[in-house]
């Protein structure tokens, strides 16, 4: 809410690379909170990814499987996932006029490390401008163009581009749908005595080492 209230203010672009399954619907469950309850104000907000789309119609389909208080909500006819001002552009045509949409405007697009997707070209296009923000909304592994960005890289390669880095880079945690430590260890007891070897296949090094 802080993020985009700042951006808000400055007029500016709000880049959000976001990942297109849950994340994506997560972060539209809280935009559709904050406009309906006049907490932010509003203001053109884009998901600009085809698998989040589809993604987010199988979602709205089987509603039956979201948890009892958004059930109950959508069963009143408040529908979680649409909001005035929401924009789904699933064309390339559509996501490219979004250049022309007023500002200020958010933007959320795949993919959530900017390895790829759209948010490469909204991010070419609005990084070098300082009024824009790029918000990222979970981990950005090494190598990634995320986490150049995150670690305040001033100059990035964006689609064989040097692009200058002036927006402001911002940071949510909270958002990870990975299981953490703890989790993992349980997970392991729970399986029994059968299990003779376990490897460790994601995460950074000194973490790794340390599970």
């Amino acid at each position: 809410k802080e993020v985009v209230m700042k951006n808000y203010e400055k007029k500016g672009i709000l880049m959000m690379p976001v990942f297109s399954l849950e994340r994506t619907q997560e972060i539209l469950f809280e935009l559709n909170d904050m406009v309906e309850s006049k907490q932010i104000p509003q203001m053109p907000i884009f998901v600009d990814s085809p698998l989040a789309i589809e993604l987010l119609a199988v979602f709205k389909k089987y509603k039956k499987l979201l948890n009892k208080d958004v059930e109950k909500r959508e069963a009143k006819g408040d529908k979680v996932f649409d909001f005035k001002g929401l924009t789904l552009t699933y064309h390339t045509k559509d996501s490219r006029a979004i250049l022309k949409a007023p500002n200020p405007k958010v933007i959320i697009a795949a993919s959530g490390m900017s390895e790829g997707g759209r948010i490469l070209h909204h991010e070419k296009n609005y990084l070098p401008d300082a009024n824009n923000t790029l918000l990222l909304t979970g981990y950005q592994a090494p190598g990634t163009l995320g986490r150049l960005l995150d670690e305040g890289a001033q100059n990035v390669t964006i689609l064989e581009e040097i692009v200058p880095v002036r927006a402001t880079i911002d940071a949510v945690h909270g958002y990870s749908g990975h299981k953490d430590m703890d989790h993992l260890i349980e997970f392991v007891d729970h399986i029994g005595e059968n299990i003779t070897k376990v490897f460790v296949v994601l995460g950074e090094p000194k973490s790794s080492m340390f599970l």
